[in-house]
């Protein structure tokens, strides 16, 4: 089947095929979180971004197959509901942003920040913070082999906004950083996975930039 990136609490996860990583997308928990399990084909490493909630709809997308590491994109207990848990079952390698871990009550095995890479067996992402939302957000860059890059923005990028902030400063610092951090680094056709909701790519958001800034969310 195609994938759509449109999951739903209690729904079948989504997948998507990205080269060498298998994206599977699920929907959990009672703010809707998206949470992300990473798999190299080659390999059958697997990497979960965002344990949000929900345990054991977590623990069986995982399978029988292990789970190496659990990144988590920001400070923020909605996504991280289920960390304890989950490191519990599987003895996964905790990792994030060195700005933020301090907010997150599962302790970090390994703080992460710019230029940093995380390996999902043959893959690797890269790290970029991206201040506003929290001061330690992480965003994690994947490239497949025909070019395409994936993101994983946990609340930083939303299809028609960037996350919420709680201040005018903070807003300013947000526009600016993802501005600069991802649009100015990738180009129109990356395909952005948000920490909540539907995906969408820059392409579609890129044109609302001005529109964004002007209202002051």
């Amino acid at each position: 089947m195609t994938y759509t990136g449109e999951v739903e609490v209690g729904g079948p996860a989504d997948v998507q095929h990205a080269g060498d990583l298998r994206i599977t997308k699920l929907a959990v928990g009672e703010m809707s979180n998206n949470a992300y399990l990473l798999r190299c084909e080659l390999t059958g490493e697997q990497v979960l971004v965002d344990a949000a909630a929900e345990p054991d709809r977590l623990l069986e997308l995982v399978g029988d197959d292990g789970l190496a590491r659990i990144v988590t994109t920001h400070r923020h207990g909605d996504h991280w509901q289920a960390l304890a848990a989950v490191v519990e079952a599987t003895g996964a390698e905790t990792v994030a942003g060195e700005n933020d871990a301090e907010g997150i009550d599962v302790p970090t095995d390994r703080l992460v920040s710019t230029g940093a890479r995380v390996r999902v067996g043959s893959c690797e992402l890269e790290v970029t913070e991206v201040v506003g939302h929290t001061p330690g957000s992480i965003v994690l860059a994947y490239d497949d082999p025909d070019g395409v890059v994936h993101l994983f923005v946990g609340d930083d990028l939303f299809p028609g906004g960037v996350g919420k902030t709680w201040s005018p400063e903070d807003f300013a610092t947000l526009i600016d950083e993802v501005e600069t951090k991802i649009f100015g680094r990738h180009p129109d056709d990356t395909h952005v996975y948000p920490g909540h909701g539907n995906d969408t790519t820059l392409g579609a958001e890129r044109p609302h930039l001005p529109e964004w800034r002007d209202r002051g969310w």
